[in-house]
């Protein structure tokens, strides 16, 4: 999949473009069908499958108290776009210029930019440009004029309810991780670039990867069991979220904290993507650090005969 940051960068020629457009977050079930559609319109008509989407929620431009904690990480999204089929990824720079746009100048340029657009598809209840003035029917409008065709994708439902970026935060907030799964269409994961921490794992006897997780929704503070691929192989995971009350610290701040069961080696610098299974236990504080390790030991153990 080819990433670009301006439409006149894809270098089609004269090749025909289908287009997704989406903020995307978590490239959830609904988010699946509005791509899949686009690739095979794409696939039908000899035309380059684009998804068009931005490089930040843009409630971090135009509404900054509001901005929603995000599903996934950026690769991560990057990789769940790309295993669907899309031949290239517009990632466009939202900034406050781009946020003055209205939908009928984006859409207008971004026509211009790509070329020939055969098809573009949204959700039904996607709104875009400045002051919400772009939609559906303003698709359409467009579409007649400029000679592209509007798939507006109603909502999935799961379980009698909309699958939606909004439900499934809260799933994870709640711990409810079966359920954010399933409207992820796979099983949920963190994912994260490992940083040094204070080596207080690696004292213990079991030494952990400490992701950065700014940005990140999470769920409840505890310890799971999961799962990572280091190099082609997986490792069972034993993950602590928390703000670790046993170790003592003027300012405690949330971890995402990783043991990799029989792995040794250096991950520092590099992303690790955890796959998020059952709660263990909910987070405790120990009366001293031999009760914390002893605790980690069992912890372990449970996620070995897991």
């Amino acid at each position: 999949m080819k990433l670009i940051r301006a439409a006149n960068e894809l270098g089609n020629g004269s090749r025909k473009t289908c287009v997704a457009i989406g903020v995307f977050d978590g490239v959830h079930l609904g988010h699946q069908q509005i791509i899949r559609q686009t690739v095979a319109d794409a696939r039908q008509h000899d035309a380059l499958a684009v998804v068009v989407t931005f490089d930040k929620h843009p409630s971090v431009i135009v509404a900054p108290e509001r901005v929603p904690p995000q599903i996934f990480s950026h690769s991560q999204k990057l990789r769940a776009i790309e295993s669907l089929g899309a031949d290239a990824l517009l990632e466009i720079p939202f900034d406050k210029s781009f946020s003055e746009k209205t939908g009928e100048v984006f859409i207008r340029e971004l026509t211009h930019d790509l070329g020939k657009i055969f098809s573009i598809c949204v959700g039904a209840d996607f709104v875009f440009g400045r002051k919400r003035s772009g939609d559906v029917a303003l698709l359409k409008t467009l579409g007649a004029e400029l000679n592209f065709h509007v798939h507006g994708h109603a909502a999935v439902a799961l379980d009698g309810e909309l699958v939606s970026s909004t439900r499934i935060r809260e799933a994870i907030r709640t711990g409810n991780l079966d359920a954010a799964s399933q409207m992820l269409g796979r099983p949920y994961a963190i994912c994260g670039q490992v940083f040094g921490g204070d080596k207080i794992g690696r004292q213990l006897g079991f030494p952990t990867a400490n992701l950065d997780i700014a940005k990140l929704v999470l769920p409840p503070n505890g310890v799971y069991a999961g799962c990572a691929k280091v190099a082609g192989k997986f490792y069972r995971v034993a993950l602590n979220v928390g703000l670790r009350p046993t170790v003592a610290v003027a300012q405690p701040q949330l971890r995402v904290e990783a043991h990799l069961l029989d792995f040794s080696g250096d991950l520092y610098g590099t992303e690790l993507e955890l796959e998020v299974g059952d709660q263990l236990r909910t987070e405790k504080k120990f009366s001293s650090v031999a009760e914390l390790q002893a605790q980690i030991a069992r912890d372990v153990a449970a996620v070995r005969a897991a």
